[in-house]
């Protein structure tokens, strides 16, 4: 490590230790001696330990296990109808840029014995969204991950979301929304369940 660099304390974080930060630091403060910025001025002198530290928040969803996650949180019930969850808002990185894309997700499943406890889908929608992601991968895993733990009869996943890789660089189209979908078993096979979650998520 440069001898240049400065030292930082950072946060207690739940994905990276101080070494790990400290890498990440080093590097924002290289980029900001690149571009020409102060590094010492009053407003960036501890914008390295910033992002780092911001990094760990963001991030966090690779340190959780989605098994951990919905423990104790799944019931036996006698409902056989549809649940859906709308509206969900998250943020998250796009892998390409690793700039912003943010918006909200709507998951819908049809129950068989089993239910799950209503906070826990947001909670494995902020899971995958706190890591690198591309908007199609986060759909799927939403859907494949509660199809494998609940095993529903169906299940269907469907985000909204704007990206600033597209808003602020590149086409430079801000109102640009972007939704992708994913359905298994009875959305997938049965046109008429299919047609009611999508009915439900159109729904103000």
């Amino acid at each position: 490590m440069s001898n240049d660099q400065p030292k930082f304390e950072f946060e207690k974080g739940a994905l990276l230790d101080a070494s790990c930060k400290q890498v990440i630091a080093n590097g924002v403060s290289s980029m900001l001696k690149t571009i020409g910025d102060d590094v010492d001025a009053q407003g960036t002198a501890d914008t390295p330990k910033r992002v780092a530290n911001m990094y760990d928040e963001l991030f966090e969803g690779y340190s959780i296990d989605p098994i951990e996650l919905l423990n104790g949180a799944m019931f036996e019930v006698e409902y056989d109808e549809m649940v859906v969850v709308k509206d969900i808002d998250f943020y998250s990185l796009c892998e390409h840029h690793m700039l912003p894309f943010y918006g909200k997700a709507h998951v819908g499943y049809l129950p068989n014995e089993k239910v799950i406890g209503l906070s826990k889908i947001p909670r494995l929608v902020e899971m995958f969204a706190r890591r690198l992601q591309v908007q199609e991968r986060m759909t799927q895993q939403i859907a494949s991950t509660l199809e494998d733990l609940i095993q529903p009869a169906g299940i269907g996943v469907v985000v909204e979301a704007q990206h600033l890789c597209a808003a602020m660089r590149g086409v430079r189209k801000p109102k640009t929304t972007m939704t992708t979908s994913a359905v298994r078993g009875l959305f997938k096979k049965n046109a008429s369940t299919r047609e009611e979650f999508f009915s439900h998520v159109r729904q103000a």
